[in-house]
C-alpha cells in the first residue's frame, strides 16, 4: 500500500505540473489530490474517515508552517518529510530513486531563493490554513494547542539560526556607528542554536518539526471548535464546482491514475481503513458534521479505456495554447487552471 501511494505521489509527470509555476490551489482542488492520493492503492477510506485524516494532515501542516523558527525553514520540515518517506521505502530502488530526483528538484528550485521569497511562501500558506482551527488531540495533549484550536507559540527554546537571543538593544547614530546600548529582561528562557540544519541530499536536519508526531502510541481525533464552525458557515468556497476546472481535474487524475493498481486475486476488493474505533462513531462522524466542511470532493475519472483516453485528448487539444502568458489567469482558479503546455 505505501509503495503504491508513494510511487503515484511522486509519478515524474506528476512532479512536473507540481513545480510550475503557478497560483496555490484552492481548498477544493487539494481535497481533491489528497482524496485520489490516498485512494491510489487498494486502501480504501470512507468519507468520515477521509475527512478525519485530511484534518490531520491539514493542521499538522499548518502547525509546522507557523513553528518555523525561520521561513528557510520551511525547506527543512519539506526534509523531513521526504526523509520519512524514504524510510518507507529503503527496500525499494525504483522508488527511493522517484524520492531522491524530487529532492533534487527541490534544492534545485528553492535553495537558491532569498529569505524574503521564502517569507512570501510562508505567508501565503498561512493565509491558506488560516480559517482551519481543527482540534486534534495530540496537540491538545503536548499543549501546543488551545481548546479553541488555535496553536501556542513557543517562547523558550533555541531562536532562529543566524540571530540573537533577545535582551539587547543597540541604537545607532546616522552614520550607522552604535552610540548606546541597552538590555531588557524577556519572559521567555531563550537559547543559542548549537548548528543550523542539513540542506544536503542527507544530513541532519536538526530540526524536528515535520518529523513523526506519533513518539508514542495514542489515538488521534478531531473536533471543530466552535469559532471554525461559524467561521466556515461565513465562507461556503466553491460550493459548485466550475465545469471547466472539473476537466482539468481529470487531466490530473489521468497523471494521477497512470500507475495501474494491481488488484487482490479472488473477490477481494482491498481493505478499509477506519480511523474510528468503530463503524457506528465513523458513521455518527459523518452525519453530524458540518456540510460546508465535506469539501464537497469533485469526482474525477481516470480510467484508462481508449474512449475516454480520446476525449480527455481532444478537450486537453482544445485547452492548450501557443504562447503561455504568465499571470494572465485570475487569483482563486482552481486546480490546473495556470498549468500550461501538459
Amino acid at each position: 500500500v505505501m509503495n503504491d501511494i508513494i510511487t503515484t505521489m511522486f509519478n515524474r509527470k506528476f512532479m512536473e505540473e507540481l513545480f510550475k509555476p503557478q497560483e496555490l490551489y484552492s481548498k477544493k482542488a487539494l481535497r481533491t489530490v489528497y482524496d485520489r492520493l490516498a485512494h491510489a492503492s487498494i486502501m480504501r477510506l470512507n468519507q468520515a474517515s477521509m475527512d478525519k485524516l485530511y484534518d490531520l494532515m491539514t493542521m499538522a501542516f499548518k502547525y509546522q508552517v507557523l513553528l518555523c523558527p525561520r521561513p528557510r525553514d520551511i525547506l527543512l520540515v519539506t526534509f523531513n518529510h521526504l526523509d520519512a518517506i524514504k524510510d518507507f521505502i529503503s527496500d525499494s530502488p525504483g522508488i527511493l530513486n522517484q524520492v531522491d530526483e524530487t529532492f533534487r528538484q527541490l534544492m534545485e528550485t528553492y535553495n537558491c531563493l532569498s529569505d524574503g521569497e521564502f517569507q512570501l511562501i510562508r505567508q501565503t500558506l498561512l493565509i491558506f490554513f488560516q480559517d482551519m482551527h481543527i482540534r486534534v488531540s495530540i496537540f491538545l495533549k503536548d499543549k501546543v494547542q488551545n481548546s479553541n484550536g488555535r496553536f501556542v507559540l513557543p517562547i523558550s527554546g533555541p531562536v532562529p539560526w543566524g540571530t540573537e537571543v533577545p535582551g539587547l538593544i543597540r541604537i545607532f547614530n546616522h552614520k550607522g556607528v552604535e552610540v548606546k546600548r541597552a538590555e531588557f529582561t524577556t519572559a521567555g528562557n531563550y537559547v543559542t542554536p548549537q548548528r543550523e540544519g542539513s540542506f544536503e541530499l542527507y544530513g541532519d536536519r536538526v530540526l524536528k518539526l515535520g518529523t513523526n508526531m506519533y513518539s508514542v502510541t495514542r489515538p488521534v481525533e478531531t473536533h471543530m471548535s466552535g469559532s471554525s464552525k461559524n467561521l466556515a458557515s461565513q465562507a461556503k468556497e466553491n460550493i459548485v464546482p466550475n465545469p471547466l476546472a472539473k476537466e482539468e481535474l481529470n487531466f490530473l487524475a489521468r497523471l494521477l491514475g497512470g500507475l495501474d493498481i494491481q488488484k487482490p486475486a479472488g473477490g477481494e476488493t482491498g481493505f478499509r481503513l477506519n480511523l474510528f474505533t468503530t463503524d457506528e462513531e465513523e458513521e455518527h462522524a459523518a452525519q453530524t458534521r458540518p456540510e460546508e466542511l465535506s469539501y464537497k470532493v469533485v469526482n474525477i475519472e481516470a480510467t484508462q479505456e481508449p474512449g475516454r483516453r480520446a476525449e480527455l485528448s481532444r478537450i486537453l487539444g482544445e485547452l492548450e495554447v501557443a504562447e503561455p502568458r504568465p499571470g494572465s489567469a485570475e487569483k482563486g482558479e482552481d486546480l490546473l487552471a495556470l498549468m500550461d503546455g501538459l
